[in-house]
């Protein structure tokens, strides 16, 4: 889509920002396709004759997004550096990843606000719709025409005024059971605000007829210009034919594939000694894999061994240690029974004392 140069005059960019552009695959509805190829910049615009705001990027002259914020739309954050929402004019739901989530944060928040101030701009409109059918309702005439018709479209402004004068001039006539309209200052006063509602949306309508007279301008050119474009290529391609015809040409286009040849068979051959090397890599990495397999194996038996001899070293030193525990209690044993022989052997010798003593007496 290309975005209409007659809107430049005026909008105005009131927020602008870096991304990159997303639109949902329409076949799946579920992928994202990307419509830019790097960061472009991605700007809000505010339309002060249609008091609307716009979302709108562009890749080179090419209108990658061109969405009008509407009270019903919603930002929705996906995830730290991603957007998206939903646009029912477009049938479409575009997606921006920016580069850092502060941008993503401003953005909504931009969002937010330029959704928020489209929501009063629609009831102000409402508002005025209401206050100027309201005097069509309680007039008894009820076959007023509006000033919205094709005449005062196709005029010019000098045109369209008189023809809201002339519109409006039957709702100032009231029936005969009404009060006279000289002898009431409020319906003066209403009909006055009438008329002046009437004129903004006849203004409103010059505008879009001035855009559309400049857009239809300017499509003209681009035909004109797209058609001397063709007329050139044309030109062009009958040069080419006939230079195509000449020997020469031919013999030097025939040099220029030969040496494209030669280049594509060196870039081949390049490529197969890069695929033979990377073949070969991949036979290294395979050994090496079967190689590290066998070492891992190796180690899980070295360790299944050695938890064996840790078995084998726990058991000796249980062993050990009950040997240990027997000899201590034999010393403890040999040196009670060492006690009891010392004392046995004292009290024989007190006995064969007392008996050498008894046999010197006797």
């Amino acid at each position: 889509m290309k975005l209409d140069s007659a809107f430049s005059y005026m909008e105005q960019p009131i927020f602008s920002t870096r991304a990159h552009v997303f639109q949902i695959d329409p076949n799946t509805k579920k992928n994202w396709v990307p419509t830019s190829k790097h960061a472009v910049t991605v700007s809000y615009f505010y339309d002060s004759t249609r008091n609307v705001y716009r979302i709108i990027s562009l890749d080179g002259s090419k209108a990658i997004i061109n969405s009008t914020i509407t009270p019903n739309m919603t930002f929705t954050k996906t995830s730290q550096k991603f957007g998206q929402w939903a646009d029912s004019r477009a049938n479409t739901v575009y997606g921006l990843g920016f580069s850092s989530e502060h941008h993503l944060s401003k953005f909504a928040e931009k969002f937010q606000e330029f959704k928020e101030a489209a929501r009063l701009a629609k009831e102000k409109s409402q508002e005025k719709m209401e206050l100027t059918s309201t005097p069509s309702q309680e007039s008894a005439g009820g076959d007023l025409q509006s000033p919205l018709t094709p005449e005062s479209i196709n005029g010019t402004d000098d045109e369209r005024t008189p023809d809201v004068t002339q519109n409006s001039e039957p709702r100032a006539e009231p029936t005969q059971n009404a009060l006279p309209f000289t002898h009431s200052a409020a319906i003066s006063k209403h009909w006055e605000a009438e008329l002046a509602t009437l004129k903004g949306n006849n203004a409103k309508l010059t505008a879009a007829l001035l855009e559309s007279t400049a857009n239809v301008k300017q499509w003209k050119q681009q035909l004109a210009a797209y058609q001397e474009e063709a007329e050139r290529l044309h030109k062009r391609v009958t040069e080419l034919e006939c230079v195509s015809s000449q020997a020469n040409a031919v013999h030097t286009h025939k040099t220029e594939l030969n040496q494209t040849i030669q280049e594509l068979e060196e870039t081949l051959k390049v490529k197969e000694e890069e695929i033979e090397r990377l073949k070969q890599e991949i036979d290294n990495a395979r050994e090496l894999q079967e190689q590290r397999d066998s070492l891992t194996q190796k180690l899980q038996e070295v360790e299944i061994r050695n938890k064996d001899l840790e078995g084998q070293l726990s058991d000796l030193e249980q062993r050990l240690e009950k040997s240990q525990n027997e000899q201590e209690a034999f010393r403890n044993n040999l040196k009670t029974l060492l006690e009891i022989l010392d004392g046995k052997i004292f009290e024989l010798t007190e006995l064969r004392d007392n008996l050498a003593k008894l046999l010197e007496c006797s």
